[in-house]
């Protein structure tokens, strides 16, 4: 795939559509189904994955949870959860990933909650992204990213990037 290619225009780049086709392929290989749980992303994941010819063979659902509301209602995260640890944090990115995968038909799900900017503070700056992956066979693994201040766009696409990665790691495993 190369810039000019129809799925690499939609998609972005040509790393990402990459990503995206291999996580595709082996899914497919393995029956695998995919989940997203999105907050900073707005969808972006699933629109990297979507936007493959066949995906559907592999892709279940996308929950776009952009408010605490629709974090709560969609995905069953706790509100004092919440509103304990803040939306950004380990333990609501955790719930997030728990939350797709009982309500999905995915083998595996990625949950993403972060501040692409502009603001953050000195507990939560600017760039700062919880991911939490989740599988049936149990695992449920998160990482802490701090990108930077590297504007909105490029935290947005560094943090879709990270997740097709977790997801394409516990693809493998």
């Amino acid at each position: 795939m190369a810039p000019g290619d129809p799925v690499v225009d939609a998609i972005g780049t040509e790393e990402l559509a990459e990503l995206a086709v291999e996580l595709l392929d082996v899914c497919r290989k393995k029956r695998l189904m995919v989940a997203t749980a999105e907050s900073c992303t707005g969808g972006l994941v699933t629109a990297c994955l979507t936007d493959i010819p066949g995906s559907s063979a592999a892709v279940d659902r996308g929950f776009v949870t952009y408010s605490n509301e629709a974090k709560t209602e969609m995905l069953g995260v706790p509100a004092a959860l919440i509103a304990q640890h803040g939306a950004v944090s380990e333990p609501v990115a955790r719930a997030m990933a728990r939350g797709a995968l009982a309500r999905s038909r995915a083998h595996l799900v990625i949950a993403i909650t972060g501040i692409a900017g502009p603001g953050g503070s000195a507990v939560k700056p600017e760039g700062l992204v919880h991911f939490a992956c989740a599988t049936r066979r149990g695992d449920l693994n998160h990482k802490r990213i701090e990108f930077g201040p590297i504007g909105r766009g490029a935290v947005r696409a560094a943090a879709v990037t990270h997740a097709l990665r977790m997801l394409l790691e516990a693809a493998q495993a």
